[in-house]
């Protein structure tokens, strides 16, 4: 590889050993902790790189990290989905997740033990969310990743053990504590690998199993409904199969490297390259010092809470579907099995909306926000064409309408890409991860409780219009922070800078705040 890189040789060399050897078994010096780890491997000029070498680098992380991150997501949303389907297999009655009054005429039916089961499992990623983003920052990002994906398989296998609906509250609380640990680490882990302009296509990429996984998981649950015999009921044999597929997931995550820096799927020359070509946009690779001042400044920036309100309400639909959604689809006047089918179209739109915007904003500059506006019509259009159509034996209009609120998939996956790819600083990288993980439980906490049980006969209507409401506001806030970013980069493309100096500050673990040659991607 002699010749590929020309220019100063501060930093490392080619033939650089692999940051990690003669480190304290930590695996975290006082350098990596202080400092980007990148400076160490690349110095502070930067280098020529060969785009072909560049090219194989790219190839290697994809093979590596995607397929992965797409099943590992992907199975974070079976396991909270697949309680919508468990509740039509007999799950509600062996737990008493549903009261039945009998004394009114009709009886009348509450559900809101199940709302609950539904919004604990965010309550307990709330709870998680500090102490996974503080270990994911601060210790060997392939340990801590493994060893608590192992323990939430565990977990999600024992909900077959449960026998009451105080049980289920308690395992729901557990596992949403411990997989709170893949959404922030799979933000952080893109945002270190990849540049501002691939981030889009790779964030889409991995969040595109919400819809996959719809589908898959809608065809595994219509295969369990076949059963009429065995030792356990049907919602048990799903969530066992779900612990075990999750195990051979954390299997894989122990392998994952820190950084790029000590990346052991990449050659020593690969790995500086996989850096190097990461300067230009001076958003940073890792280092495991948590800094309060970052903290602070991610505390006071407007454009993470504009991006928290975005995520939050955006997900109010996701919370009211991946608990209810067969549920609902079953009172259109469709059976257990036809309920599950039914969820395959919405799984589509899903996955295809999340990719196509993916790759529209790999391709076209500043279209995100654009694109994140126009994904969010479809579903104010579904939510009212659900409210206030006739829901009569199988009725085609709500169905038609549950079908097109998929397009809430991009909304949340183009938040995630405009959130993670306008900040730069590892500790307010990890904060903004955070403030768009607490939305993302807000979201799912909010929408299962618009849901009364007592007002089926007029449509939900607190449903269709609470979620209405929201996506209103997610368009205002995308608007609002569209103003903001464009302002910003007007300003700094106003003041006089040098490519030597923009060079050195890269891997220095600046804020976009403070690095005043960052811009802003809308």
């Amino acid at each position: 590889m002699a010749g590929t890189y020309q220019g100063e040789k501060s930093g490392g060399t080619a033939g650089s050993p692999p940051l990690g050897h003669g480190e304290p078994r930590s695996g975290v010096s006082s350098l990596s902790l202080d400092k980007d780890v990148a400076i160490r491997l690349v110095g502070e000029h930067a280098r020529d790189i060969d785009p072909e070498v560049e090219k194989t680098v790219l190839r290697k992380i994809d093979l590596f990290l995607i397929p992965a991150m797409i099943i590992g997501y992907g199975l974070v949303y079976y396991d909270k989905a697949i309680l919508g389907s468990a509740v039509l297999f007999g799950m509600t009655k062996d737990l008493s997740l549903s009261i039945v009054n009998t004394s009114t005429k009709p009886p009348t039916t509450n559900t809101t033990r199940l709302s609950w089961a539904t919004s604990m499992f965010y309550f307990g990623m709330l709870a998680g969310l500090y102490p996974m983003t503080f270990a994911l920052q601060r210790f060997n990002l392939g340990r801590i990743l493994g060893g608590v994906v192992v323990l939430w398989s565990l977990i999600c296998m024992l909900t077959a053990a449960v026998t009451t609906w105080q049980g289920l509250y308690a395992q729901r609380f557990f596992l949403g504590f411990v997989e709170s640990i893949i959404p922030t680490a799979f933000m952080t882990i893109v945002s270190s690998y990849y540049t501002q302009s691939e981030q889009a296509l790779r964030q889409s990429w991995w969040f595109s199993s919400t819809g996959l996984f719809t589908i898959l998981g809608g065809a595994l649950n219509y295969g369990f409904a076949q059963i009429t015999s065995g030792a356990l009921k049907r919602w048990q044999y799903i969530y066992i199969l779900a612990g075990c597929l999750t195990f051979l997931f954390g299997v894989w995550c122990f392998f994952i490297p820190n950084s790029p820096v000590s990346a052991w799927f990449l050659t020593p020359t690969e790995r500086i390259v996989a850096v190097e070509r990461l300067r230009k946009g001076a958003t940073g690779v890792r280092c495991q010092k948590i800094k309060v001042s970052q903290l602070k400044e991610a505390a006071l920036d407007i454009k993470v809470w504009l991006v928290f309100i975005m995520m939050a309400s955006a997900y109010t639909v996701n919370g009211a579907v991946s608990g209810f959604g067969p549920l609902i689809v079953s009172t259109f006047g469709w059976s257990t099995l036809e309920s599950i089918l039914w969820q395959f179209p919405l799984g589509g739109i899903c996955l295809v909306t999340i990719l196509l915007t993916g790759y529209l904003s790999s391709k076209i500059p500043n279209i995100r926000i654009l694109l994140l506006v126009l994904n969010c019509l479809p579903v104010i259009a579904g939510c009212a064409m659900i409210w206030k159509s006739d829901w009569t034996y199988h009725a085609s209009a709500p169905v038609a309408g549950y079908s097109i609120i998929g397009t809430f998939g991009a909304v949340v996956s183009l938040t995630i890409v405009i959130g993670m790819s306008n900040v730069a600083g590892a500790t307010k990288k990890s904060a903004m991860a955070a403030a768009i993980f607490v939305g993302y439980c807000v979201g799912n906490i909010v929408g299962p409780q618009l849901i009364n049980s007592k007002t089926k006969g007029k449509h939900y209507p607190k449903l269709w219009l609470g979620l209405i409401i929201c996506y209103c506001i997610t368009i205002a806030a995308a608007g609002a922070l569209y103003f903001v970013l464009k302002r910003e980069n007007r300003k700094r493309d106003a003041l006089v800078g040098n490519e030597e100096e923009r060079d050195k500050l890269a891997f220095r673990d600046l804020t976009d705040g403070e690095n005043v040659y960052f811009r802003y991607v809308l």
